[in-house]
């Protein structure tokens, strides 16, 4: 059934029953199953071998410990650790007060969020946990409506962590395609220096990004989003009175201390930065050949012992900083678990992802997708483009970018590399920004709720008010991705990206004003 029509069965299944069930998990073990099956001639013995061998090889590999996989794993878990000590601490609450006292205009108030969503690139999940409940004091002070300060938490989690490597994101798809060019023997570059490779053809997320800066400085509010801000700005009401329900309080799982200071939010992120970076160079040296460059570092760096060093100081930074603290309320057995169960889900997709994308490789899905692409006179230069809509739509209905992520990448990759090798690293990236697009456009994204969660608006509205930005910038991207795919560049497709989205803005600022101006005082 390799490399046949047959092979095809594992991925729709897939794709089925994560839109019928929305559980990512149960779709990629499905998908495993009847995989493994087919490749046994479905011999139920072979097959259960075949996972179990699939599933060992994440952590035992030629017979030695698979150290790799280990410390990426390992990094998850102190990511959620870190998280949950920072948030019990009373960090966030503490940078609020002193943002309250500092902040003196609107702009400024919605500076915050932006600026924070930016920093705070560790992991989307911290992101919209932390930046809400920092940035809302400020932001209610200056009615900026709720709606407005869950778009900018949405819209600076994902689109960030996305390209950072020094993210749960970023280790995340930095493992997956390391297994993806191993897969298909693409030995040109190193997992790492791909996914730098990939950074500015991810199209959508620096569409977003802009459009995000753009309602901040240009006022640019339109669609539902300008109801909510116009009501902010006139009434003091910042959420819909008819849907006055709001998410409730998001520390539930800590009594935040009254007395956290801001330096226990600030100094485990400042340390995981430095800890990573200050590995990753130390690491690219040693394994540098003898003319030692910058690229060289980053494509000899061990990413994966970096981020666990990273972590290990992150989280002997907040603990410490919890811990001193006068009677803290959560004992820290208390707080690491609530840390670990956290990221428990992202390391199960991590785990499943892999064993799939492995057996997606070989039974030849990719080969046998290549083939037809290439039968049906379909020009290779809209890859890119009909990857990033496809992923898109997936993300959308499933409403997780990492399930995307693990489903469309193994994929995208081996039919790049048969196709055209060199649309390996555009179509990976093209996954990622559409799996981005979509999971913002998903009312059942967990990112989407935690968002409005975090800003206290009703989640709807969020989804709403935020669904014109988020199309905006991916009907950006898609044309952007056609540039790409005929012209072979990076830089000229995100230029035009980026002015098409400056030029709507501005026009639609010009409509603002103009109507504002024209109408009866």
């Amino acid at each position: 059934m390799e490399g046949t029509i047959y092979s095809l069965i594992p991925a729709i299944l897939m794709l089925v029953l994560v839109v019928v069930t929305r559980k990512v998990i149960l779709s990629l073990g499905v998908g495993i199953l009847v995989g493994a099956f087919m490749l046994t001639t479905f011999n139920i013995w072979k097959g259960i071998e075949l996972i179990w061998s699939k599933f060992a090889a994440i952590f035992v590999s030629d017979g030695a410990l698979n150290t790799g996989n280990v410390y990426l794993l390992s990094f998850l878990l102190l990511l959620g650790i870190t998280t949950a000590f920072m948030t019990a601490s009373g960090g966030s609450q503490a940078f609020g007060k002193w943002a309250v006292s500092h902040i003196k205009t609107r702009r400024g108030a919605k500076l915050i969020p932006v600026v924070l969503g930016i920093i705070i690139f560790i992991d989307d999940y911290f992101n919209a946990l932390a930046v809400g409940q920092v940035a809302r004091p400020v932001t209610d002070r200056y009615k900026v409506s709720r709606a407005k300060l869950a778009y900018y938490i949405d819209s600076t989690s994902a689109p960030v962590t996305v390209i950072s490597p020094i993210s749960s994101w970023g280790a995340y798809i930095i493992g997956t395609i390391g297994s993806i060019l191993a897969a298909n023997e693409i030995t040109e570059y190193h997992a790492l220096e791909a996914f730098v490779r990939m950074i500015p053809a991810n199209l959508y997320v620096f569409a977003a990004l802009l459009l995000v800066f753009l309602t901040v400085y240009m006022k640019l509010d339109f669609g539902p989003m300008k109801e909510h801000e116009d009501r902010a700005k006139k009434t003091g009401k910042l959420i819909n009175p008819a849907k006055g329900d709001v998410p409730g309080d998001l520390n539930d799982e800590f009594k935040e201390h009254e007395n956290g200071k801001m330096i226990y939010l600030v100094l485990p992120i400042v340390i995981l930065v430095l800890g990573t970076i200050g590995s990753m160079l130390v690491t690219g040296i040693k394994s540098s050949p003898e003319e030692v460059s910058l690229l060289s570092i980053f494509a000899n760096t061990n990413v994966n012992i970096s981020l666990f060093i990273g972590g290990i100081l992150a989280v002997a930074a907040a603990a410490i900083l919890y811990t001193i603290q006068a009677e803290p309320k959560s004992s820290i057995g208390h707080v690491t678990w609530q840390g670990i169960k956290a990221m428990l889900p992202a390391i199960y997709i991590l785990v499943f992802a892999w064993m799939i994308g492995d057996i997606i490789s070989q039974l030849g899905t990719g080969e046998y997708l290549a083939g037809k692409f290439s039968e049906e006179s379909i020009n290779p230069a809209f890859l890119p483009f009909l990857i990033f809509i496809i992923s898109g739509f997936m993300a959308l209905a499933t409403g997780t970018s990492w399930g995307t992520f693990g489903i469309m990448l193994p994929i995208a990759g081996e039919i790049a590399a048969v196709t055209d090798v060199t649309l390996v690293l555009p179509a990976l990236s093209a996954v990622l920004a559409g799996s981005v697009f979509g999971d913002h456009c998903s009312p059942i994204s967990d990112t989407t709720i935690l968002s409005s969660t975090g800003a206290g608006a009703n989640h709807i509205d969020h989804v709403m008010t935020q669904l014109p930005y988020a199309g905006l910038a991916a009907g950006a991207a898609a044309i952007g991705y056609l540039v790409l795919g005929f012209t072979g560049q990076i830089w000229l497709p995100l230029g035009i990206t980026l002015l098409l989205v400056l030029g709507v803005g501005i026009m639609i600022h010009a409509f603002n004003t103009g109507k504002k101006t024209t109408s009866p005082s």
